[in-house]
């Protein structure tokens, strides 16, 4: 999206019901709509979030649902990223320079457990080269016949791997890996990640 006086905003948003099935699928629907609803109009991210929980809070109450949530801003035009972490695996960010990891992290609950949750942002500077990962921990906590979970260091090796690539394919790398390390189980969670490459 386009910011103000024609700043260029990229904004991303990955999400986690907890459990599955049509109840799960309808929440996640609802928080889609509150978040475009709420985005469409100005306010900082911890903002939007506090005003997105407190509508889901209401939606879904004594339900026991829940979900968490990472939303983050990447403004091209200053080189910074603005992030809220509502309850959900910190994002990363791998430099490849350096090629070092840094997690993206944040505590506050999960949207629709509390209606006076509060919500922080964050900031971060960001540099060309630079690649920003979020998923879900259907990827890390995926696992083999043996019992033994994938992991953040198989997720991290495969990174710095395919760091040159583009992001669709380190995407599909991940989800090939994470697939021959479950074979011939089935995943237990959903998988979800995206990647941004800072250019």
């Amino acid at each position: 999206m386009t910011g103000e006086n024609g700043q260029k905003k990229i904004c991303v948003v990955v999400g986690d019901v907890a459990d599955h099935g049509i109840p799960s699928a309808l929440l996640m629907t609802t928080a889609r709509a509150f978040l475009r609803q709420r985005t469409s109009r100005s306010g900082e991210l911890d903002q939007v979030v506090t005003d997105v929980n407190l509508q889901l809070t209401r939606d879904v109450e004594e339900s026991g649902r829940f979900m968490t949530l990472f939303i983050c801003e990447i403004d091209r035009s200053n080189q910074v990223i603005h992030w809220v972490n509502a309850g959900h695996d910190p994002a990363m960010i791998y430099d490849q320079q350096s090629g070092n990891f840094e997690e993206l992290a944040g505590h506050a609950l999960p949207l629709g457990v509390s209606e006076t949750a509060a919500y922080q942002k964050s900031d971060k500077e960001i540099i060309p080269g630079q690649i920003i990962m979020m998923g879900t921990d259907g990827i890390w906590e995926a696992q083999n016949p043996q019992g033994e979970m994938f992991g953040k260091e198989r997720f991290k090796d495969i990174i710095r791997e395919n760091a040159g690539q583009p992001a669709k394919d380190i995407i599909q790398a991940v989800i090939k890996k994470v697939d021959r390390f479950c074979h011939p189980l089935e995943k237990a969670d959903d998988v979800t990640l995206v990647v941004t490459k800072i250019t």
